[in-house]
């Protein structure tokens, strides 16, 4: 009996942080502390860095 592949669930989704917009591409803020290729999470009311817990607060 063949057994099912699992799916990775830590699974990298860094294309979700990029955008197509005509023939240029832009990318989410990443990270100043950490360096490129690290992309800040977009919560309600701040950006946020999982790796070194760096926050920035969203400005009204």
């Amino acid at each position: 009996m063949a057994r099912k592949k699992k799916k990775n669930k830590l699974a990298s989704k860094k294309w979700v942080k990029y955008k197509v917009q005509g023939s240029s591409l832009t990318k989410s803020k990443s990270c100043p502390k950490c360096g490129p290729g690290i992309f800040l999470a977009e919560h309600k009311d701040r950006l946020f860095c999982g790796t070194c817990h760096y926050v920035e607060v969203k400005g009204k």
